[in-house]
């Protein structure tokens, strides 16, 4: 398939992509060379195979959640660097 400048417009705005007209020619021969080797993937044969979810075989070993008290609420406010009362005190983010 052939990019034309209407498609690599198109395909510029629904990807939020900018580029000024000088680069316009080399993006429309790199977009149909990717393509062009999209397009030669499609011609695999891929009757029977199983879709890959991912590539290794290895298998997560999680372990069970397990609640503990290391340090006390105390502790934990001694080393803040602000502080009231029970709670931390952080810069405000939100106007």
């Amino acid at each position: 398939m052939k990019i034309d400048r209407e498609h690599l417009h198109k395909i510029a705005h629904l990807a939020r992509l900018e580029f000024d007209e000088r680069t316009a020619d080399n993006m429309m021969q790199e977009m149909s060379q990717i393509i062009t080797w999209v397009e030669k993937l499609n011609e695999v044969d891929t009757e029977g195979v199983e879709p890959l979810t991912t590539m290794s075989h290895e298998i997560n070993v999680l372990r069970e959640d397990e609640v503990k008290n290391h340090l006390s609420h105390e502790k934990a406010l001694k080393n803040a660097p602000k502080k009231d009362a029970d709670y931390f005190k952080v810069p405000k983010v939100i106007e």
